[in-house]
């Protein structure tokens, strides 16, 4: 990292964050997460009732994963707007399985193919042949929701029983998911390796510098290889857990998820990082974005209101992020 980091000229050297007003600055987010729901619990006690707790942990600890590889991709400077489709295709792939009889267990294996297939179709692509990331997420996104929606003929698919993936989302600890605590594991192995470990490194010094990385010797083709697969991967297995949470396929999921993801991640990236994706962020943005939009409801709120916040909290988050970056890049040059 030492080598990268200095072969970054001094104008491009990322500014210290000022003391004053650092707390705030740095943990502002968790804050506020933690106001709102403490305003939602007044408003209506039954956001806290133990049913509830565990049925919004269940949806965060499903979209947090299905966000995992969209953290990482976009914190080395990439895209995936492909995720939320390979999870739609992974959920009708087993839930078409699933209904003409095969078991869950062969039915996951089809789901999880087919995120390993769009994970190395992007990562040949994006890495390989190094075509705009943009571009190529929005066709093999397009592509992966056109074949789950041929799948059902255009329609859901009903399971009248979910298999061992249901029986594994059925254990909890207390009112907190089996799945949660296994999810909450994985960010926290993401959060060693983002902020511990060279690779990490290396990922957000894509994003401020790629010339110095390449420069450096990093296989960075090889890295992003990886992050493509990974988010084909994480994505395809939220797709075979929804099935069994909603005991449905549903093509069209993959509409709801597409501004949670980028909200989550962008809120995510003021969190902690100033403008930096992080995993921890976004794993906290989840949350939140999960419990305002349960509060909302139970406050009685439509889902056209619910789509308004969803879309404002998307633009704060865009524009909170190039605040942050436009304003470290000044300092850099002061």
């Amino acid at each position: 990292m030492t080598d990268i980091t200095a072969s970054l000229s001094p104008a491009r050297q990322p500014a210290k964050p000022h003391r004053h007003g650092g707390v705030f600055t740095r943990y502002g987010f968790f804050l506020l997460v933690i106001a709102v729901f403490i305003a939602f619990a007044w408003l209506r006690p039954t956001f806290i009732a133990p049913g509830n707790i565990h049925g919004m942990l269940m949806s965060a600890s499903i979209a947090a994963l299905m966000f995992l590889g969209l953290t990482w991709i976009v914190a080395a400077g990439e895209i995936d707007v492909s995720f939320m489709s390979v999870a739609a295709l992974s959920n009708m792939i087993v839930a078409g399985l699933v209904q003409s009889g095969s078991g869950w267990a062969l039915a996951t294996l089809g789901g999880l193919a087919a995120g390993l297939v769009f994970g190395l179709l992007n990562a040949g692509l994006v890495a390989g042949l190094r075509l705009p990331a943009l571009v190529i997420t929005i066709a093999t996104g397009a592509l992966a929701a056109s074949v789950a929606a041929a799948i059902g003929l255009g329609t859901s698919i009903s399971l009248s029983n979910t298999g061992f993936v249901g029986s594994i989302l059925n254990l909890r600890l207390g009112v907190v998911p089996l799945i949660g605590v296994i999810v909450g594991l994985l960010y926290a192995i993401s959060w060693f390796v983002q902020e511990k470990l060279t690779f990490g490194h290396y990922i957000y010094a894509l994003e401020q510098n790629r010339a110095a990385v390449v420069e450096a010797g990093v296989p960075v083709n090889r890295m992003l290889f990886m992050l493509y697969v990974l988010s084909g991967l994480v994505s395809s297995l939220a797709g075979v857990l929804l099935a069994a949470n909603l005991s449905s396929g549903q093509p069209y999921l993959g509409t709801s998820y597409f501004l949670d993801g980028l909200t989550s991640v962008l809120l995510g990236g003021m969190a902690l990082k100033l403008g930096k994706p992080n995993v921890l962020g976004t794993l906290a943005a989840v949350i939140f974005l999960i419990g305002l939009l349960n509060g909302a409801a139970l406050l009685g709120w439509t889902d056209s209101e619910r789509q308004i916040v969803r879309g404002s909290l998307l633009l704060i988050g865009v524009g909170l992020v190039v605040f942050a970056r436009s304003r470290n890049r000044g300092r850099a040059h002061t």
